[in-house]
């Protein structure tokens, strides 16, 4: 009797613990692409200019900040999204001078952030088609819990980067 007690104490424990083990994951989600990390307004906290030529050369000085320079503290960027958070326009808002087109369309190079060194590029157009590419910015900082954001814009000649500006930018709620 005692060993039939035991038995079936051992198959009742056995049995409590295969039916714990049942892994909820939970339901399918899309993962979370740049796309929805860029998507928002984005004010200006620093611009930087870089002369790549000189820096390459380890000639002093090679950048200078031009925040405050013709009222870059005013300027503001826009990248919009869809339902689906796929890319649709992008504005500049401030009064300062261009420095690329300052409304458009925009694209990514990847959704995801790149696993190699490479940095994402951001792609502006001036159709809806994405047929008509204005320029091409670096995405050199994603944005992460910290709402901040780096972007690269590189003017190149013959082949060679002679001039960048560094767009450093906070998310605005």
């Amino acid at each position: 009797m005692k060993c039939k007690s035991i038995y079936w104490l051992a198959v009742a424990m056995c049995l409590s613990v295969i039916s714990c083990d049942n892994t909820d994951d939970g339901s399918h989600v899309d993962p979370i692409t740049i796309y929805e990390k860029v998507n928002g307004n984005w004010g200006l906290t620093n611009l930087k200019m870089v002369d790549e030529f000189a820096k390459a050369n380890n000639i002093q000085p090679n950048e200078e900040n031009l925040s405050t320079y013709f009222n870059y503290e005013d300027f503001k960027i826009n990248f919009s999204v869809d339902e689906k958070n796929r890319p649709t326009s992008y504005e500049v808002t401030g009064n300062v001078p261009p420095l690329f087109a300052p409304k458009g369309f925009w694209a990514l190079s990847s959704d995801f952030q790149q696993t190699n060194a490479s940095a994402v590029k951001i792609y502006l157009y001036s159709d809806a088609q994405k047929t008509q590419k204005t320029d091409e910015l670096r995405l050199i900082s994603v944005p992460g819990k910290n709402d901040e954001m780096q972007l690269q814009l590189v003017r190149t000649s013959g082949g060679a980067d002679f001039v960048s500006y560094v767009f450093k930018l906070n998310a605005i709620n």
